[in-house]
């Protein structure tokens, strides 16, 4: 059965920027400036999930104890300062969610970052003036691979699970779409494989790959709920 697309949802980090190891680097400095040993590919693994998941994954501290709560806090400072000012957009992250947008479809970002990160990622990708609406890590109570963000991103798009496309970039969003009832597409620009992304409709390079397929893509008018070959279960 075909359902009509209405509204798109978009993963910022390693989706429409290049940020999954600024990301990962900023943890990493954070964990040691606190006297903590991790693992940057362990942690780079987990870049994507919300922090309140990542840190015990890879620390095993729980976010809410007094050195995770420091460390968090002086990820973000670390983040901020050192990081964000050198991130680029991927090619085309922009002109994808204008194009999308000029299709008659409601653009929402659903992203892990906090809100203030998200604000400067969006204009990093020259997409904070085309976006209909934004979701944060403050708009959920849970954060990726729980499906918490996509859904508050749905009600902000005014959009049932069958009328949206999520766009990401790592296993966590798939997850998170999956468990929200809605169709991801994925893209290879942050850092996972094909069988990482398993059970997105389609997966592309990147924002560039999808600009340049954009009219025989899924997000070109109605299209089938079925997904691609991988896990659907």
């Amino acid at each position: 059965m075909s359902h009509l697309l209405k509204a798109v949802l978009f993963d910022v980090d390693g989706t429409l920027v290049d940020s999954n190891d600024a990301h990962a680097h900023a943890w990493v400095k954070a964990f040691a400036q606190l006297g903590v040993t991790v693992d940057f590919a362990r942690v780079r693994r987990c870049i994507g999930m919300g922090g309140d998941k990542l840190m015990p994954e890879v620390s095993g501290l729980s976010e809410d104890s007094p050195i995770g709560s420091k460390v968090a806090t002086r990820r973000g400072e670390i983040f901020t300062t050192e990081f964000l000012p050198k991130i680029q957009p991927f090619k085309d992250a922009g002109r994808l969610v204008a194009a999308a947008k000029n299709l008659g479809l409601t653009v929402v970002a659903a992203s892990s970052a906090t809100k203030d990160e998200l604000v400067a990622l969006l204009e990093i990708a020259g997409a904070d003036d085309v976006m209909d609406s934004a979701t944060s890590s403050d708009d959920a109570e849970e954060s990726k691979p729980d499906p918490d963000i996509i859904q508050a991103a749905l009600k902000r798009a005014k959009a049932e699970p069958r009328e949206a496309i999520m766009i990401g970039d790592t296993p966590y969003d798939v997850e998170a779409s999956r468990r929200a009832g809605v169709r991801i597409i994925a893209f290879r620009s942050g850092g996972w494989n094909d069988a990482d992304l398993a059970g997105a409709i389609a997966i592309y390079d990147g924002a560039w790959d999808l600009f340049q397929q954009l009219d025989e893509s899924p997000l070109r008018g109605s299209h089938t709920s079925q997904p691609a070959a991988g896990k659907t279960g």
